[in-house]
Formats: C-alpha cells, sequence, structure tokens
C-alpha cells in the first residue's frame, strides 16, 4: 500500500469512527432524546431553506438563448449578471433574454466570456436589482447547500442537501451539463442539479452564494446526486477580470486539495495541524515538474502562510502565469522549500 493510499483510507476510516460515534449505538430509536433532536433539526432546517429562499430567489434569473434555457445570478444592481459560458454558447450577436422573479423579461446582452472558467456575464438595461451576496471562503463538508435555478425551465426551483467535498476534478467522461472538457477545483453537492440549473446559486446557511452551479453526473452513469459547482471565490475573480479586460488569466500548479485538520492530521500521524494536503499531482504539471508529491503538506505560499486549501486557492489567485512561486511544503517530518513556476491552466 502506498503512504497515498494508506492516509486515504486512514481518513475514510476516521469519517467512519465519526459516523459511528455520532449516528449508530443505542438510545436512536423511536422518541428517544437522538431522535428527537433529529427531528427538531430537521425542522429548523426546513425553516432555514425556505427563510433562504425567500431572501434569495429575487437574485436568480433564468437565461434564454433561441429554445435553450439555464440560470444567471445578479451580480451587481446595475445590469451584471453572471451565469456559465455553456449556458450562452449559443447566442446569435451576442443576445439573449433574462427573465427575473418578478416576471419581467428584458433583453440581454453578453459583455464578455471564458471557456476554461466557464464563466460569462450578461449585462441587461435595468437598474436597482437585487445583487447576491458572494462568500470569499471554501464551504466546508457537511455544510448545508441549496441549489436555485431553472432545471428543464421550472424557474427558481430549489433543491436542497449538503457540501459532499470540494476541490473536486471532474474529467469529462460521464459528465454532463459541462463544456465536454475536464473541470477543476469544484464544490460537489447532492443537492439535485438538472438541466436549465447551469449558472444558477448553490447557497450556503446564511444565503450567500458559495458556487455557481455548473455540471451533474447523469444517473445513466450509475451516479446518484453527483452535482458540482464553480466555487464563488473562483467566479467572482472571473467576473471582475473579465469586467476589466473581456478575458481571464489562469494560474495553475497542478495539484488536488484537501484541507488538513487537527483529526486528520492526528489520524495520519503527522506532526502539523494545519495546511493544505497534497492529494493528487497533475503528472507533467508545474508542481509535478518541481518535485512536489502526494502526502505533501504545503504550508505556505510566496512567504504567506497556508492553513487550508481554500487559502492555497486564493494565494494562486494572486499570480499569474509564468510568475515563480515558492511553497513551503512538510513532508516526512522536515519542511522542504519548493520552486514552482505556474502555467496557464490547460484549455
Amino acid at each position: 500500500m502506498s503512504r497515498l493510499t494508506g492516509w486515504i483510507s486512514g481518513i475514510v476510516a476516521a469519517a467512519a469512527m465519526l459516523v459511528g460515534a455520532t449516528g449508530c449505538g443505542t438510545g436512536g430509536g423511536p422518541g428517544s432524546p437522538t431522535a428527537d433532536r433529529a427531528a427538531a433539526a430537521d425542522r429548523a432546517g426546513l425553516g432555514a431553506v425556505a427563510g433562504i429562499v425567500s431572501d434569495v430567489e429575487p437574485s436568480v434569473v433564468t437565461i434564454l438563448v433561441g429554445n435553450e434555457l439555464g440560470s444567471g445570478i445578479v451580480y451587481r444592481a446595475d445590469g451584471v449578471i453572471v451565469t456559465n459560458q455553456h449556458v450562452i454558447a449559443q447566442v446569435s450577436g451576442g443576445k439573449a433574454e433574462v427573465a427575473f422573479a418578478d416576471g419581467r423579461r428584458v433583453a440581454g446582452r453578453v459583455q464578455a466570456a471564458d471557456e476554461i472558467s466557464d464563466i460569462a456575464v450578461v449585462k441587461v438595461n435595468r437598474t436597482g436589482l437585487p445583487a447576491a451576496t458572494f462568500r470569499k471562503d471554501l464551504p466546508q463538508v457537511g455544510e448545508l447547500a441549496v441549489a436555485i435555478g431553472s432545471p428543464l425551465g421550472f424557474e427558481n426551483s430549489v433543491t436542497a442537501g449538503i457540501i459532499s467535498g470540494v476541490n473536486r476534478n471532474l474529467p469529462v467522461s460521464g459528465q454532463q451539463g459541462g463544456q465536454g472538457r475536464p473541470l477543476v477545483d469544484l464544490i460537489q453537492t447532492d443537492a439535485a442539479i438538472s438541466p436549465g440549473n447551469s449558472g444558477g446559486a448553490l447557497l450556503d446557511s446564511q444565503g450567500r452564494v458559495v458556487g455557481i452551479n455548473e455540471a451533474y453526473i447523469p444517473p445513466s452513469t450509475g451516479a446518484s446526486s453527483l452535482g458540482f459547482a464553480i466555487p464563488s471565490a473562483t467566479a467572482v475573480d472571473a467576473v471582475e477580470q473579465l469586467l476589466r479586460t473581456g478575458t481571464v488569466k489562469h494560474a495553475f500548479v497542478g495539484v488536488q486539495l484537501a484541507t488538513l485538520t487537527s483529526a486528520i492530521a492526528e489520524r495520519l500521524g503527522l506532526d502539523v495541524r494545519a495546511g493544505a494536503l497534497v492529494l493528487a499531482v497533475v503528472r507533467g504539471g508545474p508542481a509535478g515538474k518541481a518535485g512536489v508529491l502526494p502526502g505533501d503538506v504545503i504550508r505556505s505560499f510566496n512567504g504567506k502562510s497556508v492553513a487550508s486549501a481554500g487559502e492555497f486557492s486564493a494565494r494562486l489567485r494572486e499570480v499569474s502565469p509564468g510568475d515563480m512561486v515558492t511553497l513551503g511544503v512538510h513532508r516526512d517530518g522536515r519542511d522542504h522549500t519548493v520552486q514552482v513556476r505556474v502555467s496557464d491552466r490547460p484549455g
């Protein structure tokens, strides 16, 4: 068994222990304190979702392109809307129609789009719109997730679940709703996502946008509730670049990361308790060429501390393709410095 395989098995075992401690054992039958608490939590969760929907629904729109449709989110009150690039890929003359939750439909124009990030900006001639709030940090696995969009034309449909994973990479095979290309650094959710949800909002318990609904793996592949979203920080960075220059630069190092927690570190026998744990390295990518290995813990980026996978992504957004960056890496009980030449993300 490789070191990484053993560590991943350790993470799975640790998660199983936690589930067994909290969800199994005696005292959990109907009418028990455990069951009563669970029922109360369910009722509170339903109320929370209703409140979130009431607050955010006016910020979610339907985008119509010919006979096709998708979803979008009001980004700025002056008529700037964010959606997926693949939603507007078939526009003619840059024109699309935007339907709002208040029933109004207005003409929209695609202002800029980027295929690699799958983000596009649509502008409408309407002001005073209810702009959504975009969360800056990655959500934690297990958080509430609420998806709002227009699946199959059912406008402002709502589904709910949890955040199932972060920093997911989705290969071309099996995916539906994307551009037929690899998708990287995504949020995974079990909140149902269907055709037409693309470009809509994935929300947290405070009604903040944590992701732009992007793709799903269809049931025909044997999948169940496997949906994916672009993290809001990634989307905001792309939108701001599109508004400034009409293009997006994509810094890429080629690693798949997970946030190292104290519990995981203890389970894996590590002597550090925070950082970005390298789960996989892209063969031939910048990090791989520089000697980064699966199982490494990235602790700093250009001298700035890295305490999580989200912080690493934030540091990466501060640099450009071609830049040389310095990573502080912990490996086998020792600290190392690795120089990585950042590249542009493969298309």
